[in-house]
């Protein structure tokens, strides 16, 4: 299950270095809604290796600002305190597994 966070919690999570899979979206993106599916089947799959979460750019306009977000969906990986990847833009349930098995 992907938990919606605000970017508070999300600076907590990554201060504590988990190795988080964060999508950063907003309702009324049109290929953020469409990812949202995906990114709830990979969390099942990838549940092991990985904490999901998503931040909503809107309430969170600072974080996004500050990590450099200027457009959504954007996927970030989190692991040990740092970005470790990020990926721009809807990307398929094939694809988006081969993403996160390529950075995890």
């Amino acid at each position: 299950m992907v938990k919606e966070v605000s970017g508070q919690e999300l600076d907590r999570l990554v201060a504590e270095k988990r190795t988080l899979i964060c999508d950063f979206w907003a309702s009324w993106c049109g290929p953020c809604r469409m990812l949202g599916p995906v990114m709830e089947q990979m969390s099942e799959e990838f549940k092991d290796r990985a904490e999901f979460v998503k931040v909503n750019v809107n309430e969170n306009g600072d974080l996004a600002a500050s990590l450099g977000i200027f457009s959504i969906p954007d996927v970030y990986l989190f692991e040990d305190g740092e970005v470790k990847a990020h990926s721009v833009g809807f990307l398929p349930e094939e694809e988006m597994r081969e993403w996160i098995e390529e950075n995890l």
